[in-house]
C-alpha cells in the first residue's frame, strides 16, 4: 500500500513538472489569447480631397530642370522670346494715301457735271492763258488732278505741270470757281512744232486720276492767235487765280 501511494505521488509530481515546464515555454514564444476575436488589418487613413483653389507647393528640382522637350518659359505655356515683338505696320502706304493719288479734301463727286468752263487770255505771264471752272450745281465738288486738255484734234492730251500740284484737293462750293493756267508756248522758243490752234476740249479727271469722268467734255473756241508748241503744258486746279499764274 504505501508502495502505490509512493508511486502514485511520484507520478502527480512528474506531472506537475511537465505542466510546468510547459508554462514556462508559452512565455517564452509569447502568451496567446485564446479567447479574443481575431484581429483585422484597420484600413489606411484617407487622404484628404485636394483643395482646387489652393496653390500647388513648387518642385524646386523640377523648376530648374524642366523636361528637354519644354523649354524654360515665362509662366503661361510659352517660352520666353527675349525680346519684344515688332509691330507691323498700319496698314500699308502710311494708312492708305492711295499710292500717290490725291486723297485730301473729302471724298464727294468730281467736278464736271455741273460746271461752266471758261478760257481768258492774260498779260502776265507771257504766251499764257487761264482756265476758270464755276460750280453751277447745287452740292460741292472737287477738282482732282489737273484739267485734260486737247487742242483741236490732238492725239494726246496736254502735258501737266507736276510741279504745280497742290497740297489739297480744292474743292468748289456752288457758285465758287477753281483755276488753271496753261503755258502755250515756251517764252524763249525752245519748243517745237508750233501751230495755231482753233478749238479746246477740257475733260476732267476722276479721283483715281485715270481716265477722264463721264461728264461731257467742255469745247472751247480759241482766239484767232491763239500759238501752241511742244512745250504747251497745264497746271493742276487751283484755289486761286494767282496760285494758278504762279506757273
Amino acid at each position: 500500500m504505501r508502495t502505490n501511494l509512493i508511486r502514485s505521488t511520484a507520478v502527480a509530481a512528474t506531472a506537475l513538472i511537465a505542466a510546468l515546464s510547459l508554462t514556462a515555454c508559452q512565455s517564452d514564444d509569447g502568451a496567446r489569447d485564446e479567447g479574443a476575436a481575431p484581429s483585422t488589418s484597420a484600413p489606411a487613413a484617407q487622404k484628404p480631397a485636394p483643395d482646387p483653389t489652393a496653390t500647388p507647393a513648387s518642385d524646386p528640382a523640377a523648376s530648374a530642370n524642366p523636361p528637354a522637350d519644354k523649354p524654360a518659359g515665362n509662366g503661361n505655356g510659352k517660352g520666353s522670346s527675349g525680346g519684344s515683338a515688332g509691330t507691323g505696320g498700319t496698314g500699308g502706304a502710311a494708312a492708305g494715301s492711295g499710292g500717290g493719288t490725291e486723297d485730301a479734301g473729302p471724298v464727294m463727286t468730281a467736278c464736271g457735271a455741273d460746271v461752266k468752263v471758261t478760257y481768258s487770255t492774260v498779260r502776265r505771264p507771257i504766251n499764257h492763258a487761264l482756265l476758270t471752272m464755276t460750280n453751277t450745281g447745287s452740292e460741292p465738288c472737287n477738282a482732282y488732278h489737273a484739267p485734260l486738255l486737247r487742242f483741236d484734234d490732238g492725239q494726246a492730251a496736254t502735258a501737266v505741270n507736276s510741279g504745280s500740284r497742290p497740297q489739297a484737293v480744292v474743292t468748289i462750293a456752288p457758285g465758287e470757281s477753281a483755276y488753271a493756267s496753261i503755258m502755250l508756248a515756251a517764252a524763249d522758243g525752245s519748243g517745237t512744232d508750233g501751230r495755231t490752234a482753233a478749238k479746246l476740249a477740257v475733260s476732267f479727271a476722276p479721283r483715281s486720276g485715270s481716265g477722264s469722268t463721264d461728264a461731257a467734255p467742255a469745247v472751247i473756241s480759241l482766239p484767232a492767235d491763239t500759238y501752241t508748241d511742244t512745250s504747251t503744258n497745264v497746271t493742276y486746279w487751283q484755289s486761286t487765280m494767282d496760285d494758278a499764274l504762279m506757273y
